[in-house]
């Protein structure tokens, strides 16, 4: 190897480890800040869904990697599931409705800094890829949230996707405390597909994430 390649592969390398990292520095901003994440779907309800691979599951995996990344910096962390089910009240003849509703009121309840409902994307021509985030304007920091964590997510998928303002999303449009919903990437995507079940990869979004918080928080 000449030593040009060396150095050319010695920075990627470096961009590489760098990227999705926590940022040391701001550990503190997140003492005793109260987050509240949200795995979207559960139990009978699959999320969207490619073969074999269903979108509840990387919910949890990666509000499972975020909840530790979080508590490890100091924040308190509560989840709206922390295991395959939903919050549905047995026997209800809506159950979707019921389970967002029982969803968004112990959000509420908690007087939480900040929730994340965290889900994945999907569309028919397989496509389309990377995160987006969705604000409900119901509250005045929810468009600063989404801005943020749309331009720390970007950054690791390398794309540009914008984040977008939303009033019909039975949640969102419920919830009071600041907060936004993650689309991380697209199940559809084969590309997206292949990072999000890499355990390597849902800490660095994880670790995206929690950078965004911290950039919002100091």
């Amino acid at each position: 190897m000449t030593k040009y390649r060396f150095i050319v592969l010695l920075s990627f390398c470096l961009l590489t480890m760098c990227v999705g990292y926590v940022n040391a520095s701001t550990k503190n901003v997140m003492k005793d800040k109260v987050i509240y994440i949200d795995p979207g779907h559960g139990g009978v309800d699959p999320g969207t869904i490619y073969k074999s691979i269903y979108e509840k599951d990387i919910n949890l995996k990666i509000s499972m990697e975020l909840k530790d990344v979080l508590e490890r910096n100091g924040a308190i962390v509560y989840l709206t599931r922390s295991d395959d089910y939903d919050l549905a009240v047995t026997n209800t003849i809506n159950r979707k409705r019921s389970d967002l509703s029982r969803r968004a009121n112990a959000i509420n309840k908690s007087n939480c800094d900040m929730y994340l409902s965290i889900h994945l994307n999907s569309e028919k021509t397989g496509t389309w890829r990377g995160p987006q985030v969705f604000y409900d304007d119901i509250n005045e920091n929810n468009k600063a949230i989404a801005s943020i964590i749309q331009k720390h997510l970007n950054k690791l998928f390398s794309t540009n996707r914008k984040f977008k303002q939303v009033s019909d999303l039975y949640l969102e449009k419920r919830v009071k405390v600041p907060g936004v919903l993650v689309e991380v990437g697209f199940l559809s995507n084969k590309n997206d597909r292949y990072l999000l079940r890499q355990d390597s990869f849902v800490k660095k979004v994880s670790n995206s994430i929690v950078n965004a918080l911290f950039e919002y928080f100091s």
